[in-house]
């Protein structure tokens, strides 16, 4: 039993409970109900005594890690709401013209993005994500360049002073950026001082903002502010964000748009301002 997360007056299963979120950093109801051959209600109790606790937070229909100081496993955050995360890519890509110069910067969604502009024409991709490199190396039609810098082990993320001056010789058309979290008072956050200099520098560095972030990211925290959402365009995410994040998006200017399974993607709040 090495390894396993303990805590007290847990029983076998809470703990067990533990262990497989810390693990795919995410757990449904349905999924521990099968695991375990219990009732959804044992289940949901047993995931409010965790969040009571401390240990993990509560989303819709299931739980997450408690991650406020470090970051969750690059496996981890590449399993949670990954359905979401394939459905905002789908509709954060929409707004992606061809002939294009982008900044896609590190992140599960944004390597999601990636992937749904293979086909493009004409567009200049500068990354610091080498999961993005490998998606796009390979396509003729679009030109990949990426910045030098610390590679980080875990997730391909390319941070440091390096990355940040490489970047600062760009002026692009659209910064398609991520988050780990996001507060209601519309701050967006991380956990890397380097990796938060390097995302401040590629919003400072393009002329319309992206970010593309799953609904999880209200439920988590995170030490270091990134930005404010006033300085985004376009907000991509898959549920509708607290009332008084949606009426921030409304004053600041920022279209705030829903996507869903079927590739919809409906725009709540919706200022039609150009990309670029």
């Amino acid at each position: 039993m090495s390894g396993k997360l303990k805590a007290p007056n847990l029983n076998l299963r809470q703990k067990e409970i533990l262990n497989h979120i810390r693990m795919r950093g995410e757990v449904q109801v349905e999924h521990l109900t099968e695991t375990f051959n219990v009732t959804p209600q044992t289940i949901r109790r047993d995931l409010n005594l965790l969040r009571e606790l401390g240990l993990l937070h509560r989303v819709h229909g299931g739980a997450i890690v408690h991650d406020g100081v470090a970051n969750l496993g690059y496996e981890a955050r590449r399993r949670i709401a990954a359905t979401e995360k394939e459905a905002i890519a789908h509709c954060a890509a929409q707004l992606i013209a061809d002939d294009t110069s982008l900044f896609i910067n590190i992140g599960t969604t944004t390597e999601q993005v990636a992937r749904h502009l293979v086909n493009r024409v004409g567009l200049l991709v500068i990354t610091n994500n080498i999961n993005v490199v490998n998606t796009l190396r390979e396509c003729e039609t679009i030109q990949v360049m990426t910045a030098g810098g610390i590679v980080r082990r875990e997730d391909g993320g390319i941070v440091g002073d390096a990355t940040v001056d490489f970047i600062t010789q760009f002026k692009v058309d659209v910064a398609i950026v991520g988050a780990s979290a996001i507060e209601q008072d519309g701050t967006v956050l991380d956990y890397d001082p380097r990796e938060v200099r390097v995302a401040q520098t590629i919003i400072a560095n393009a002329r319309s903002v992206v970010l593309v972030a799953d609904s999880t990211k209200f439920e988590r925290n995170a030490p270091i502010r990134i930005t404010d959402i006033s300085s985004v365009d376009y907000f991509v995410t898959d549920r509708l964000p607290p009332p008084a994040f949606t009426e921030l998006c409304r004053e600041q200017g920022v279209t705030l748009m829903i996507a869903s399974a079927g590739a919809r993607c409906d725009r709540v709040v919706d200022q039609r301002k150009p990309i670029a």
